[in-house]
């Protein structure tokens, strides 16, 4: 019998560090291994296949990704997720509105696709749904591993009576206001939209919508070596300074911490292939 597979599209917004590149290639061949993964310990098992696509399109800062058409997304396509970036999900960049543009006509034409974002994904599908995306009063970061408290539909989207859930974080901004039918027209009227978790520092951590929306804040993807060299990234480009000592410190101290980055995974892979169709 040949193995059932779920076709990802993974939306690159961003190159990892330099030292991860060389190791464990781009997002989204890290994206890649971590979902095939999944899918190994998925019951019954799943195969992926990924496309990947690098979308970044600032040539003076050496990027020189694009947006693709949305006629040139396969019709087999059944997943796509968006990862994260240094750029902000509330900016204007052309490239980023190039994006919304894609991701609002997929939502409106083809009602099969669903959709993930991990932090900067997750604030820009929230901004396609009409959610404020905005920088934390006070600009603080939350970094490193932090424990976050599930709501009821938290707990059956990942399969438990436990009440916590913990992931690495890289971000500042966040969604601070939740997409309804009166934030956009693509969702109708009635439309349930879920938060599964919040931290102390935010409140809104993922979004859900049954059969098409599951997104974090948090990160499935990094593990400690990859938050110490996506924390120097954002030193370096001046967006961490010396007012978030405080964060940096803890970072550094809570990076070494295991995480549920595959217990994350293996929920949005359940996602994508369907299993979740009762839970709303």
């Amino acid at each position: 019998m040949s193995t059932e597979k779920v076709k990802m599209l993974v939306l690159e917004t961003d190159s990892p560090h330099p030292h991860t590149l060389q190791e464990r290639g781009s997002f989204g061949q890290v994206f890649s291994h971590v979902f095939k993964t999944a899918g190994q310990n998925h019951d019954p098992p799943l195969g992926i296949d990924v496309d990947m696509h690098y979308v970044v399109d600032d040539p003076a800062k050496g990027k020189h990704g694009h947006v693709p058409k949305f006629e040139d997304i396969p019709g087999d396509v059944r997943a796509v997720l968006i990862t994260g970036s240094l750029y902000d999900a509330h900016g204007n960049d052309p490239w980023i509105q190039d994006l919304r543009s894609l991701i609002t006509d997929l939502w409106r034409t083809r009602p099969g696709m669903k959709f993930s974002g991990i932090c900067f994904g997750h604030q820009l599908l929230g901004r396609v749904l009409g959610a404020k995306v905005e920088p934390t009063p006070g600009r603080q970061w939350e970094l490193a591993h932090v424990n976050m408290d599930l709501t009821k539909v938290g707990q059956k989207l990942f399969l438990t009576d436990d009440t916590k859930l913990a992931l690495h974080q890289m971000h500042q901004d966040q969604v601070t206001t939740m997409p309804s039918s009166d934030s956009t027209d693509l969702l109708p009227p009635g439309a349930k939209v879920h938060n599964w978790a919040s931290s102390e520092h935010t409140k809104i951590q993922g979004l859900y919508i049954r059969d098409r929306l599951f997104t974090s804040q948090g990160h499935l993807e990094i593990d400690g070596p990859m938050v110490h060299r996506q924390l120097q990234l954002r030193i370096e480009a001046g967006v961490i300074t010396e007012k978030n000592r405080d964060e940096v410190q803890y970072a550094e101290q809570t990076s070494h911490l295991e995480h549920d980055g595959e217990v994350l995974a293996a929920a949005i892979l359940r996602f994508f292939h369907g299993d979740d169709h009762d839970i709303d």
